[in-house]
């Protein structure tokens, strides 16, 4: 895929250690919830108490959320009889596959890089531990965060990859109804808010977007257990969320009733730091929010009209789907460990909106220079030939 593309050799051997990589850590998910726990090992074994099916086939399980990964999961393990690491390397196999697509268009589509403390962006950020730790198992958010960045791939290509965009977009949609919903409206806003597509066509596929948003809410309601997208019902159902998080033994679990919408919004986008962290994984989780805070700094300096429009579709259509996830899940999830584990879908895209900020402005700055650079050489070569025409 990388010649595919025309990238550096450079960068092709990085998708290789990328691959190697992403491997170890479902070696390390598959050590991690056999010791601690997690629901992706009662996916494998299906010991999930809430789908209790009499006399299961593989059919029976087909449906959405935790009822679609026993589906995907009912013929490795039910019937072929694998192993729950093979399970996890199977399903990690799906996550690299999602952080492969997303490295080819950074790597194709981006105008420069940057670097903090001499480090450069890229690819260090694809080196990320929870890029690869959430997406690197038996689970949701192995296939989401591989959904997602297969729909956004194919959209950056939608005249040939429209078809790849529909499959994609259903795998999302039922692993995680709302997510996929969002995904489509995030799509179809960023398809009207572009300036690359012409009126007639994002018209068309705008109205595709909104039709397809309308078509699944009714069942995306259903799985939600809600009676309609009103703000009343929303509040009621994320304070029975709040409550089911931040009861028990939790250990990374926070007061999050009790926090302003401001602090709801950084609880969600950079926490836990340092003083949260209340195991290794949370530690180096700290590293990565410490990033995402100080890149968010940079998005009001290198904010511009001109950098939005000439944005990748796929950085516009995340970004878009970012605000509205991160809107419901700042005010439902109040355990810092679930948080890492849902921001992981779409935290990504936050990061890359704030990196093509910065390297669209370094690039139009080395225009600059270049152009300066141009001018002077030519007014240089001109006052030469006017000094070797008096001298004649």
């Amino acid at each position: 895929m990388a010649k595919k593309f025309g990238l550096p050799y450079k960068y092709e051997m990085h998708l290789h250690y990328l691959l190697f990589y992403h491997l170890f850590f479902s070696l390390f998910f598959t050590w991690y919830i056999l010791n601690f726990g997690g629901d992706s090992y009662g996916y494998w074994k299906f010991g999930m108490e809430q789908v209790i099916i009499r006399d299961p086939t593989w059919m029976k399980y087909f449906g959405e959320s935790t009822k679609f990964i026993l589906w995907l999961c009912y013929f490795p393990s039910q019937v072929l009889g694998l192993s729950y690491i093979t399970g996890n390397i199977l399903f990690g196999f799906l996550g690299f596959i999602g952080i492969r697509y997303v490295f080819v268009m950074v790597a194709d589509l981006f105008p420069a890089n940057h670097s903090v403390l001499n480090i450069p962006l890229f690819p260090t950020v694809f080196y990320f531990l929870n890029l690869h730790f959430w997406s690197s198992g038996v689970g949701k958010d192995s296939v989401c965060f591989w959904g997602i960045a297969w729909f956004l791939f194919a959209l950056q290509q939608y005249k040939d990859r429209w078809w790849q965009a529909a499959i994609a977009l259903f795998f999302v949609y039922m692993a995680r109804p709302h997510m996929g919903l969002a995904l489509l409206s995030g799509s179809g806003i960023a398809i009207l808010l572009g300036s690359e597509i012409k009126p007639a066509i994002k018209v068309i596929l705008g109205s595709v977007a909104l039709a397809g948003a309308v078509y699944l809410s009714s069942s995306t309601l259903e799985a939600l257990r809600l009676e309609d997208f009103s703000l009343e019902t929303l509040e009621e159902f994320t304070g029975t969320k709040v409550y089911d998080l931040s009861r028990g033994k939790v250990g990374s679990g926070v007061d999050l009733a009790s926090y302003s919408w401001p602090m709801k919004l950084f609880t969600y986008m950079f926490r836990p730091l340092f003083i949260d962290a209340h195991n290794f994984v949370a530690f180096f989780s700290s590293f990565e929010n410490a990033l995402y805070l100080w890149l968010s700094f940079f998005i009001y300096r290198n904010w511009t009209p001109e950098a939005i429009r000439d944005m990748p579709l796929f950085i516009k259509a995340g970004m878009i789907t970012f605000i509205p996830v991160t809107l419901a899940f700042m005010n439902s999830l109040s355990n810092l460990g679930i948080v890492m584990r849902m921001k992981n879908m779409t935290m990504i895209y936050f990061l890359l909106f704030c990196f093509f900020l910065i390297a669209y402005n370094k690039h139009l700055r080395q225009l600059r220079v270049l152009e300066k650079i141009k001018y002077y050489q030519k007014r240089e070569e001109i006052i030469r030939k006017k000094e070797i025409v008096r001298g004649e």
